[in-house]
């Protein structure tokens, strides 16, 4: 249940996100998502956040800046090794650059690069990539076709 409540209050996020909105209103909330705001928030990907009512169903306001182009929570429980955490990221962002994969471990909610530092493992709660990575644009049978590099 709460990996559904963290995957449609980003699912919100990116919505707002496309839309050109400034803010996003986040209902039900939840601590792991406090956490990966929180995360988000660090790494300069949202202004800034704002719980409200927490002890209730309660709600989060958060500030977007217009740099988030997907971002999406795992529905189920993925494992992964801290020797594997970096074979992971290149197999499910498609930029080696620009994204984070977030995880819970022992020592709390990290993103990938924090984990690999303090070398632990955990599982997988989700991801999201910049907006501006780069496209590729190719010329394929008289038709252009955009590629993610």
């Amino acid at each position: 249940m709460g990996r559904r409540i963290l995957n449609n209050a980003l699912s919100t996020i990116v919505n707002a996100e496309k839309r050109g909105f400034a803010t996003a209103q986040i209902k039900p909330i939840s601590n792991v998502m406090a956490a990966f705001l929180n995360i988000m928030k660090y790494r300069g990907y949202i202004k800034d956040f704002q719980v409200h009512d927490p002890h209730r169903v309660g709600k989060i306001t958060v500030e977007l800046q217009g740099r988030i182009k997907d971002c999406q929570a795992l529905m189920y429980r993925q494992d992964i090794k801290a020797q594997d955490i970096e074979k992971y990221r290149f197999n499910k962002l498609p930029t080696h650059q620009w994204g984070y994969v977030v995880i819970t471990t022992p020592n709390g909610v990290l993103d990938h690069e924090e984990a690999i530092r303090q070398n632990v493992g955990g599982q997988v709660l989700g991801w999201w990539r910049r907006v501006d990575t780069p496209i590729q644009r190719i010329k394929c049978f008289g038709l252009w076709v955009e590629l993610s590099c």
